[in-house]
């Protein structure tokens, strides 16, 4: 397994395809396998060279049980000693949930890194609407509990993933930060947010794009959090879109 260190971390990655990087950063409790299995590696290799991430605590990467471990410029730096390893000075980046407000970060510690962002059901003031009942669940049922936290029918796959998670490590990655308000006028680069319209996300997800400089937003109608990732046949003509916009 191909891994990158930061500060003695060592973060697993993986890479598919050819053409302009583009990195795929999963949410809470999952790993970059679910990127597969979905299908957005199969859509998205035909026209770049993919490079999916273990966030820290997650997957195959390694799992620090110190919250402090997990502050938002650590978890930048993940991501950037990923592309240093690889030479890669700058990418495009799609991130989900967890992944989206890593995104967000990316824009304010490392945005020379940064091309341009696809942030899905994550929102710029930094608050994880998800993650406070998430935790709650993780301490009653442990992780044979998680897959039921995500709330939607979930591929046997990826449930038997869910349940491997290491609880320790998921309590100490704190979702939520001071928040990106001061960060969201600069983001100058092309930023395309969206959000299921029955995500508890998407309202200030909309709020966030309205204050953005260079941004198109756009909502899943009928879906949840988890369903704004599960269904990628709904999120990937658009994401397909924004990419070929760049080029």
């Amino acid at each position: 397994m191909p891994y990158a260190s930061n500060d003695g971390v060592r973060i697993h990655y993986q890479m598919e395809g050819d053409g302009p990087p583009l990195v795929l950063q999963h949410g809470f409790s999952d790993s970059l396998e679910s990127w597969y299995e979905l299908g957005y590696v199969d859509a998205l290799k035909q026209g770049h060279k993919l490079i999916l991430v273990d966030a820290r605590g997650h997957g195959a990467s390694d799992k620090p049980h110190d919250t402090a471990a997990y502050g938002k410029d650590l978890q930048v730096g993940d991501i950037v000693a990923v592309l240093r390893e690889l030479s890669i000075s700058s990418a495009d980046y799609f991130g989900y949930s967890m992944g989206g407000r890593i995104g967000f970060a990316m824009a304010q510690y490392a945005p020379e890194r940064i091309r341009s962002l696809i942030l899905g059901g994550a929102a710029g003031d930094g608050r994880s609407r998800i993650g406070d009942g998430f935790r709650a669940g993780l301490k009653k049922g442990g992780a044979e509990g998680i897959p039921a936290l995500w709330g939607f029918p979930l591929p046997p796959s990826l449930r038997a993933r869910l349940i491997t998670n290491d609880i320790a490590a998921l309590d100490a990655c704190r979702a939520d930060t001071l928040g990106f308000a001061d960060v969201l006028p600069t983001m100058s680069m092309p930023c395309l947010l969206y959000a299921g319209d029955a995500d508890p996300t998407c309202s200030v997800a909309e709020a966030t794009a309205a204050e953005m400089p260079n941004v198109t937003f756009f909502r899943l109608p009928g879906l949840g959090h988890a369903e704004g990732f599960l269904r990628s046949e709904l999120v990937l003509p658009r994401v397909l879109e924004f990419l070929s916009s760049l080029n």
